[in-house]
């Protein structure tokens, strides 16, 4: 079997987000259900994102794709591993979770931490190898399972 293309995107972790004025900031879950990462009207709001950036793939496909997404962003959030990167199917759902930019920032917050997107730029090298086996392996160190058909 050929190895997937590289991840058209890497994950960093940034400064400690600050709470909206008013707002309190939690400390960071850790949680073995990623939809628990999100209220029911928020994860309900990312897959419809998806759905429509990607009508191709369908409900069920989509959600799939921010659960993926959520357990990534957690995974980064708490892990000490290095080149962490989505595969593409996962950046997609990572792509709709950021556009919501009000239940990313509070995700985050809720984190602990901004889990900063890098694009790829053309020309710009690619994570490096063995980042896939090193991002499945810190989503389960970090309790979750893998949908391996998406990664």
């Amino acid at each position: 079997m050929a190895s997937p293309p590289p991840p058209p995107c890497s994950a960093g972790k940034g400064e400690t987000p600050t709470p909206a004025i008013g707002a309190t900031l939690t400390a960071p879950r850790r949680t073995s259900d990623p939809c628990s990462l999100l209220s029911a009207d928020d994860f309900t709001t990312v897959t419809a994102t998806l759905a429509r950036q990607h009508p191709e793939l369908g409900w069920v496909a989509a959600e799939q794709r921010v659960v993926e997404a959520l357990k990534f962003v957690a995974t980064v959030a708490h892990s000490t591993a290095a080149d962490l990167a989505p595969s593409g199917p996962v950046d997609a759902g990572w792509h709709a979770l950021i556009s919501c930019t009000v239940v990313y920032a509070e995700l985050c917050a809720r984190l602990g931490t901004v889990v900063h997107h890098h694009p790829e730029v053309t020309g710009a090298a690619t994570p490096a190898p063995g980042w896939l086996d090193r991002t499945t392996a810190a989503i389960e160190a970090a309790g979750y399972d893998i949908a391996t058909d998406l990664w």
